[in-house]
């Protein structure tokens, strides 16, 4: 099923993202927490690519076998790198012929080793290229991209948003954000995004907490800001790893609590192949229902300051 389908219905979407493991016990970890996740109904999953393309064949493996073996929804992320527009066509065609329904289309990082991006001979420079060539001849629905903080490579937000709105006028039917920490600065880019005539569903992307190293890596990679409150309550727990994860599920649900309130059409969770922060989080919120109890129903502005700071947005 599509997925810009499964987001016209009233129901907030919740989805978990998966990448493609490089080891045997990898991919039993990967597995494990698919059959661990799918009991909560997730409305889809995504299986990332790896840099530079490196990972094509395996995503598409994983995706048929989420569909065919688990039942679930799966979007295959696809990128412009390492490839040329014949060989980019290939991959469509046989996302297609397998039955795949979803893209998120991405420009896609340098290969390893390389930190400058470079348009490979013959291929395409830009996401939203891939998006035109996508929505031109193929039946997928296309998600993509964006970032409440600015993507690392925008000379500016304004600019950052102009390119966001381009994309979205090629085709893309649904977006995704990069993972943050701050519930303020999502509230914010919708506005300013709304602003700019993006009109599709942005789905908030949230990584649960687990451990201090590996979440200031990612966020440092992904240019997300941890503020100095989450960094002090982070470092206080930093010899106990277990204090640190019910923290992170606390924070977590917290922040996904606010963003459902106000309106968010739902929760993309970044699980890094693991299930139990994912399974508390999701199972807390689907008890509790906050998006029945929303303050601003069917708002997606910031809420006023008269709610209260919840430590997800401090």
């Amino acid at each position: 099923m599509r997925i810009d389908q499964i987001l016209s219905t009233s129901a907030p979407v919740f989805s978990f993202e998966f990448f493609p493991p490089k080891t045997e016990a990898g991919e039993h970890n990967l597995y494990t927490a698919l059959s661990e996740l799918k009991t909560l109904e997730p409305s889809f999953v995504s299986v990332t690519y790896g840099a530079g393309g490196s990972t094509r064949g395996k995503t598409l493996e994983i995706v048929k076998r989420i569909k065919d073996e688990y039942g679930l929804e799966a979007m295959a992320h696809f990128t412009c790198v390492g490839a040329d527009v014949a060989e980019l066509r290939a991959t469509l065609d046989e996302m297609r012929d397998a039955g795949i329904d979803n893209v998120l289309a991405l420009r896609g990082d340098p290969p390893a080793g390389e930190e400058v991006w470079s348009k490979t001979e013959g291929g395409l420079e830009y996401s939203r290229e891939l998006v035109e060539l996508i929505s031109a001849d193929y039946p997928f629905a296309i998600g993509a991209a964006c970032f409440p903080e600015t993507h690392i490579h925008a000379a500016s937000p304004e600019e950052d948003l102009e390119h966001l709105a381009e994309k979205v006028s090629a085709g893309v039917d649904f977006l995704i954000t990069q993972l943050f920490f701050d519930n303020a600065l999502y509230f914010d880019f919708v506005e300013r995004a709304r602003a700019a005539g993006v009109n599709v569903p942005i789905i908030p992307g949230v990584m649960p907490i687990t451990k201090v190293g590996q979440v200031e890596r990612m966020a440092k990679m992904c240019g997300s800001e941890i503020s100095e409150p989450l960094h002090h309550e982070l470092h206080a727990r930093g010899e106990d790893p277990e204090a640190v994860l019910d923290f992170g599920v606390a924070y977590a649900t917290l922040q996904c609590a606010e963003l459902l309130a106000a309106g968010a059409p739902g929760i993309h969770f970044y699980t890094l192949n693991r299930s139990p922060a994912t399974r508390a989080i999701l199972s807390a919120l689907k008890l509790a229902k906050p998006w029945e109890k929303a303050v601003y129903p069917g708002s997606i502005s910031r809420p006023s300051a008269t709610r209260g700071e919840p430590s997800a947005a401090s």
